[in-house]
């Protein structure tokens, strides 16, 4: 139904309604983060600093997915932010992206104690915020730093030495995505010679953002080194 007429008189503009009172734009994913800053869905509340939510550009293209925080992730907040984030901003750079450019979060959102590996009834706890994230930042690539993020956002049992560099199109929390593998960037401070699988494996980035990935480059196959004592993956 039409609204009263209204009469407009000469040299009278009308104007929406300002209100004296500043309103303030929410941002969505930031405020589902503070939503879940006091997160006791699992048993890792009970250890942790705080909750390592996620860092970086809230609308980007690209997303980045751990394992969990390590020390210094679990004091500062911030995920990556140890040698592993050095290595991984020296990667971006390296494809002309910065850390600013991507969003970077983890499987988990809390620390392990001991930084162990996460529990598969942690994983399932901590899950929904992951996919919330996902939702709400709507990139068009996730890569997946491991064997965790793999497994996780595929579905499928493959470990991250038989997929890697390989993109696959999925459907993640209700969004066409493109998923793809990577190492984790402390596979590479325990093994020097996976530097150069994971150069090869991020050349193909800004292929895969524009939609028209370039061929993969032939990589000799790396034996992964041991895993580190526990106290070392603070790196991460």
């Amino acid at each position: 139904m039409a609204g009263p007429s209204r009469v407009r008189r000469t040299g009278v503009v009308d104007s929406p309604p300002v209100s004296a009172v500043p309103i303030e734009h929410v941002d969505p994913l930031r405020a589902y983060g503070e939503s879940i800053a006091g997160c006791s869905r699992c048993r890792l509340a009970k250890g942790r600093t705080q909750v390592v939510f996620g860092a970086g550009n809230p609308h980007a293209d690209l997303l980045f997915v751990g394992e969990a925080p390590g020390f210094h992730e679990d004091k500062q907040g911030v995920p990556f932010v140890g040698q592993a984030g050095k290595l991984l901003e020296g990667l971006l750079n390296g494809v002309g992206l910065r850390r600013e450019d991507v969003f970077i979060a983890n499987v988990l959102k809390c620390r392990p104690p001991g930084n162990r590996d996460p529990q598969p009834d942690e994983i399932e706890a901590c899950e929904p915020h992951l996919f919330r994230q996902i939702e709400l930042i709507e990139p068009r690539v996730v890569a997946t730093l491991g064997n965790f993020a793999t497994k996780l956002l595929s579905g499928r049992p493959e470990g991250i030495t038989r997929v890697h560099g390989r993109e696959q199109r999925l459907t993640i929390a209700g969004r066409n995505v493109l998923l793809y593998p990577l190492y984790h960037p402390a596979a590479a401070l325990y093994t020097p010679a996976m530097l150069k699988v994971l150069e090869s494996d991020f050349a193909r980035l800004p292929g895969l953002l524009e939609g028209t990935p370039p061929v993969a480059a032939v990589v000799p196959p790396v034996e992964a080194a041991p895993a580190p004592p526990a106290e070392q993956l603070g790196l991460f």
